[in-house]
């Protein structure tokens, strides 16, 4: 029996705060784009850099997990972030932006892998989907101060990169944290597991789905916040410091819903819970999409209610596939994992998109085209 004390899960939250530190991805393209004045299209490759990984190195961490153990996995993660974010900081230029973000790729690759399976050593099987979802609400935390600390460091220190250093130093803090914690580990099994142990998962029809879910969830994410500021500064006209503020209003809906369901999914149904949660982020799209020329306030409004309809989605589809194999944790962490190349995907569509059509507002309506899925995985889910 698992003891959930506070001096274990709290390093293991931490690193889901580290996990969040990818969400600057729109920020970051955002000011790439202003200070060297780039197209939507080329800009956008900085996401398929990061996001590539996911497809490239899910499965091989899934199969390191099981010889080197979900701990070590993590700890050589923040690693690789400590590294990654502070290139930028010595050089600065799209070239060390691309390659930075190649390392937080990776290393979020195989942060994301190994800390799901790690949360089921951590706390009791019954706690397992709202300890995620509260890890989800951390790691948007992480997603909310990044324009903030960045506008600080541009008005007080005068670069906004300096966002990096301040970021790879929490992320030297988590190692350390998570290095000194003990952590008793499920036993690794003695078996050899391989790319088609993994991949055979998706002969399972429902993991299949769930996997295909998680694409949906991770691109419909990455394309709001990556869209989001660049139609504040077309549409409005606000500064790229202003616009990725606008982010942080998203990040703050989705951090307030995740805690919020955390809680209540201690007492409420995981599967009417991922309804709600569907079809009221499909409302905040459409009325993204509706309302994208009309006013600041309606498409703050509208990306907010997305926010709180999507915010638990994410660990409610991760935790469904776990339990339908729980032996295969590790297999099933990395191939979902897998999942997350549709941040990779999408952005790169939707700037061709807005270069073709001189519209945000049509990069949008494209994202509600790609969120029906979630609305028919609604069936998947409650028959589980």
């Amino acid at each position: 029996m698992k003891k959930n004390t506070l001096s274990v899960i709290l390093p293991v939250m931490f690193g889901f705060l580290a996990m969040g530190f990818i969400d600057m991805i729109g920020l970051v393209t955002s000011n790439v784009r202003a200070d060297f004045d780039m197209s939507d299209g080329l800009v956008n490759t900085i996401s398929l850099s990061c996001y590539l990984w996911f497809l490239l190195l899910s499965i091989p961490v899934g199969m390191a997990l099981t010889r080197w153990g979900r701990k070590k996995m993590v700890l050589l993660s923040l690693a690789i972030h400590v590294v990654a974010l502070l290139l930028p900081y010595v050089s600065y230029s799209f070239a060390s932006v691309l390659v930075a973000f190649s390392l937080i790729g990776i290393g979020n690759t195989i942060l994301q892998v190994a800390m799901n399976p790690l949360v089921t050593d951590v706390v009791n099987a019954d706690r397992v989907t709202s300890t995620i979802t509260f890890g989800q609400a951390t790691k948007a935390f992480g997603s909310i101060v990044a324009p903030f600390v960045a506008m600080w460091t541009a008005v007080a220190l005068g670069h906004w990169q300096l966002l990096f250093p301040i970021y790879a130093g929490l992320s030297l803090l988590g190692l350390i944290w998570l290095w000194i914690t003990p952590i008793e580990e499920a036993p690794r099994e003695a078996r050899k597991v391989g790319v088609k142990d993994t991949l055979v998962l998706l002969k399972d029809k429902f993991i299949l789905a769930c996997f295909v879910g998680i694409v949906v969830l991770v691109a419909a994410d990455v394309a709001v916040n990556m869209t989001l500021p660049r139609l504040m500064t077309d549409e409005f006209g606000l500064s790229t410091e202003k616009a990725n503020l606008c982010n942080s209003l998203y990040f703050l809906a989705r951090t307030i819903a995740a805690f919020a369901g955390g809680a209540l999914l201690l007492k409420v149904s995981d599967k009417k819970f991922f309804s709600w949660g569907c079809w009221i982020a499909m409302a905040g799209l459409v009325l993204f999409a509706a309302l994208g020329k009309l006013g600041l306030v309606p498409v703050l409004v509208a990306v907010c209610i997305f926010g709180v309809g999507y915010a638990n989605l994410f660990g409610i589809v991760f935790s469904f596939a776990m339990r339908r194999a729980p032996e295969k944790a590790n297999e099933v962490s990395a191939l979902l994992i897998v999942g997350l190349i549709g941040g990779a995907i999408l952005p790169p569509v939707l700037g061709w998109i807005r270069d073709v059509s001189g519209s945000q507002v049509a990069a949008v309506a494209a994202i509600a085209v790609v969120w029906i899925y979630m609305l028919w995985l609604i069936r998947r889910i409650r028959e589980a």
